[in-house]
């Protein structure tokens, strides 16, 4: 496997407009289409979305998505929709007929409401669903979910320089034939970032940042992304793209990106997790 075909695209920003250093807004549909003829040329079969990022479901299937591998994510089931409901919610909207992957958005909610995680396991029976698994922000609810003995055929979560929290979870789970996604390459634009715009709360990465942007902005985001997609244990790093030229950047910068040195300090959880982050 390549290193581009081990990218998959992200598509919150199709959708909504997200990161903490967007911006320009939620990606027009006419970029989404250049997006995805780019991805497709380049060898790129993933697209990863969810039925809460605003309209990209939508977006994606009027805009050329079937042609891909297509992984999106579900709610919690209510009195009001059930993850049945959902699953023909997103198919219809994507306009396709089956799903890559399915992930629970609220993992942890299927401890307390197994009947969501038996509806999926019917569907994947049915040749519905390829593969079954949750998405997750903490390793804490990885060993919560095992625990109560489920067990995913895909998982995602992030991983990027600073963040290797789950390094030796996604080892043991390739290793028993799990695929593995991540997401957070470039944690939501932070990297990029002028650290005299940011606040005291991310002091404790200011060395590291002054780091990795010593290196140019010309390498950088293909240095990080490189750095995620030579880990051995990863099959597709979700990447969130805001325009064709952006993807188009990162494709060509692998070729000479550079190798960056081990991270061997650990941050808080608070620092990793975008949840805990102050508004800028």
């Amino acid at each position: 496997m390549t290193e581009i075909s081990k990218i998959g695209l992200g598509s919150v920003q199709f959708g909504l407009s997200y990161g903490i250093s967007n911006t320009t807004g939620q990606t027009s549909e006419e970029e989404v289409s250049k997006i995805f003829k780019l991805a497709f040329k380049n060898g790129i079969t993933i697209i990863d979305t969810a039925s809460c990022y605003g309209n990209s479901e939508s977006v994606i299937g009027k805009n050329g998505g079937n042609k891909f591998d297509i992984v999106t994510k579900f709610m919690p089931s209510t009195q009001a929709i059930s993850v049945i409901d959902q699953f023909e919610q997103s198919l219809m909207c994507l306009g396709i007929n089956q799903l890559y992957g399915y992930l629970a958005h609220r993992p942890l909610e299927l401890i307390s409401n197994k009947n969501d995680w038996n509806e999926i396991q019917v569907l994947k029976k049915t040749k519905r669903i390829k593969k079954v698994g949750f998405s997750l922000n903490d390793p804490k609810e990885y060993y919560q979910l095992i625990e109560a003995e489920i067990f995913p055929d895909i998982i995602q979560v992030p991983f990027n320089y600073f963040d290797s929290r789950f390094k030796e979870i996604l080892i043991e789970l390739k290793e028993n034939g799990c695929e593995i996604h991540t997401r957070s390459t470039f944690m939501q634009g932070l990297f990029f970032m002028n650290k005299n715009n940011l606040s005291d709360f991310f002091k404790p990465l200011f060395t590291e940042l002054d780091y990795i942007q010593s290196i140019g902005n010309n390498e950088l985001s293909s240095s990080l992304l490189k750095y995620v997609l030579k880990q051995p244990f990863i099959d597709k790093v979700i990447l969130g793209i805001e325009n064709a030229n952006q993807l188009e950047e990162n494709i060509k910068g692998l070729s000479f990106a550079l190798d960056l040195k081990p991270m061997s300090k650990r941050f808080s959880d608070e620092l990793l997790m975008p949840m805990y982050w102050p508004k800028i």
